[in-house]
């Protein structure tokens, strides 16, 4: 089948089975996600799902430290794939036949990854994670070859670097395999560091045509994907404790406050229109990084509602504090987060600027309610958007008076 959307190049025929990868424009109108890219997304959750139940366990056995660790090192492989094939795209998508297979061919390794999450999160064998991560690094890499043939001057040397980079890096993920078990985890850290690096290098004589609104709105979607598998953790975990038979008073609490918190980061995260921001690397770059914590830290959350519910139900071997402070350190760094990398920038007033780092704070006092501890931070969360709109109103109102 050949694409009867148009998301190629503009003058593109969509019939043509293969195409040159030509750059998209910054500019372009009516830059929108793909079917396609939708599709990888939605692949992708399934290993921040893995993630998510490695770090369920390790939490409601009394190990926090362990779980967080490797519930980082899991989902920074996740989240760097995911972001590796999203501002490739944004650049460089011509939705021809060879793109479509490299893509699917990378949603094929994603899976391979999500399998090798349980082994690299509990035995810090990454055998299987880092073959998922060759099948994706094959075809990443392919694309960047056709993106260098059809660019010259610095466009091409900048196709070439990533080229180079990315075959060194993986390399090295694959030289990581054998070095002793003691060094598995600080290693990854210097190749993890080098990854990092890749962008800034690469683009350092010429920045890739990324396009702003395409970008925000592929994190958006990837936000939207991680909150809804966090519902859907948390209903299979409220479910389960009903059919044995808990009582539903002791759920109702936690399944309420649960539904406040996730509604509410989706309220708080779209509150501003970041695409303004993002002019160049400057800005995307720490924008984009800086997602990783957005994106763990809402998929963490679900992670968190369960272990409160497995501790209600007498399975998790922790105290009440530590099931609270499961739900309420990913809910204030998820708020503290958005604020730091955009919503600051958007707000004009004193008390605007002061709304999400003060129910961060709010937040984290929560931890100390106890059984209600849950339904605390929702209502605290559903109140930041309450005392958001009415800020946001105020100044609205103001012009409209002085019209």
């Amino acid at each position: 089948m050949t694409s009867t959307s148009g998301p190629g190049p503009i003058g593109s025929d969509a019939s043509t089975p293969v195409r040159r990868m030509t750059p998209r424009s910054r500019d372009e109108a009516h830059r929108a996600a793909t079917p396609l890219e939708l599709f990888f997304d939605l692949c992708f959750v399934v290993a921040v799902a893995q993630a998510g139940v490695q770090l369920v366990h390790a939490l409601a056995e009394g190990h926090p430290g362990a779980g967080v660790i490797g519930y980082g090192y899991v989902f920074f492989g996740v989240w760097w794939a995911w972001m590796n094939f999203t501002w490739f795209a944004s650049a460089y998508d011509v939705d021809d036949v060879p793109y479509r297979i490299a893509t699917l061919v990378q949603i094929a390794g994603v899976l391979v990854y999500a399998a090798g999450v349980p082994r690299a999160f509990n035995d810090n064998d990454w055998t299987i994670a880092v073959i998922g991560y060759l099948i994706m690094r094959v075809a990443l890499t392919t694309q960047w070859l056709r993106a260098a043939a059809a660019e010259e001057g610095p466009a091409r040397r900048t196709a070439f670097k990533y080229t180079a980079s990315l075959v060194v890096c993986q390399l090295a993920w694959v030289g990581l395999l054998f070095v002793p078990e003691g060094a598995k985890r600080w290693l990854f850290i210097v190749v993890a560091a080098a990854e990092l690096l890749i962008p800034l290098v690469a683009e350092r004589s010429q920045q890739t045509p990324w396009h702003p609104h395409h970008i925000v709105e592929r994190y958006g979607l990837f936000t939207i994907i991680v909150l809804g598998e966090t519902m859907f953790a948390s209903t299979i975990a409220v479910q389960s404790a009903l059919n044995e038979n808990k009582a539903l008073g002791e759920l109702l609490p936690i399944a309420g406050g649960g539904l406040l918190i996730i509604f509410s980061a989706w309220w708080i995260y779209f509150a501003v229109p970041a695409h303004e921001r993002l002019v160049s690397n400057r800005q995307a770059i720490p924008w984009g990084y800086g997602h990783v914590l957005i994106f763990g830290s809402a998929a963490a959350i679900g992670a968190g509602i369960e272990v409160s519910i497995e501790h209600v139900m007498g399975k998790a071997h922790i105290s009440a504090f530590a099931a609270n402070a499961a739900v309420t350190v990913p809910v204030a760094l998820f708020l503290f987060t958005v604020w730091l990398l955009h919503e600051r920038y958007f707000e004009r007033t004193l008390p605007q600027q002061l709304t999400l780092p003060v129910a961060t704070l709010a937040v984290l006092a929560c931890t100390y309610a106890g059984d209600w501890a849950v339904l605390a931070t929702g209502l605290v969360t559903a109140a930041t958007v309450a005392v958001g709109v009415m800020l946001a109103a105020r100044p609205t109102a103001a012009r409209g008076a002085a019209a």
